[in-house]
């Protein structure tokens, strides 16, 4: 008799534990289903609710000069977070030197006080290892500028590196094209992609 309760008691113990492999495989395939999407980071991971709602968290945007596409979506993500009440540090770099100093393009801060978006005071600035360990979240604009940023990403650093349009926004664009060398549109659309980037991003942490 007690071997036949150890037996039955072994059975189910062993159906409990196929049961809880089935979920844990389960899991493991939604995270690798994310991830093939783009969007492991808010969804899969869940890595950025630990900050709270209102915690100050630190964001650096970067591309390549930090005149056209950093410093717009440093502006945005500002604005937005003054509007919702958000005390997060937000501020962008370049991974090159070309214009440290400068004001961002005008063409930029044309295209962002059409939509009430003021880039005043914002100067250029070349992104260094202690980004590293300053900030929470360092977002690349485009691949390019996201493999420099591995290469400079110190072991022991803090912050997590993403690609920002991978992990955040609607749009199916990957990156955020340099606006530089076009024409008024191409500003326009870096502005349409960061504020649906920015906005995507406040919501899933914020929420």
């Amino acid at each position: 008799m007690h071997d036949r309760i150890l037996e039955v008691s072994l059975l189910g113990a062993k159906h409990i534990l196929c049961q809880c492999v089935k979920i844990l495989a389960l899991l493991v395939y939604l995270v690798v289903l994310c991830s093939s999407r783009g969007k492991i980071l808010p969804l899969a991971l869940g890595a950025v609710r630990r900050f709270g709602g209102n915690a100050a968290m630190k964001v650096l945007f970067v591309c390549l000069g930090n005149i056209c596409r950093s410093p717009t979506a440093e502006a945005i993500m500002r604005h937005m977070c003054q509007q919702q009440g958000l005390d997060w540090e937000i501020d962008s770099a370049g991974t090159a030197a070309y214009h440290i100093g400068k004001s961002p393009d005008d063409r930029s801060q044309m295209a962002a006080a059409k939509r009430g978006i003021s880039m005043k005071g914002q100067r250029a600035r070349q992104v260094t290892q202690e980004d590293f360990y300053h900030f929470d979240y360092v977002f690349a604009m485009d691949r390019q500028n996201f493999e420099n940023l591995q290469s400079l990403q110190p072991e022991e650093g803090k912050a997590k590196l993403f690609l920002f349009l991978t992990e955040f926004g609607s749009f199916d664009d990957s990156e955020v094209p340099d606006p530089y060398y076009g024409g008024e549109q191409g500003f326009e659309y870096v502005i349409d992609l960061l504020e649906d980037a920015c906005a995507d991003l406040i919501e899933k942490v914020a929420r």
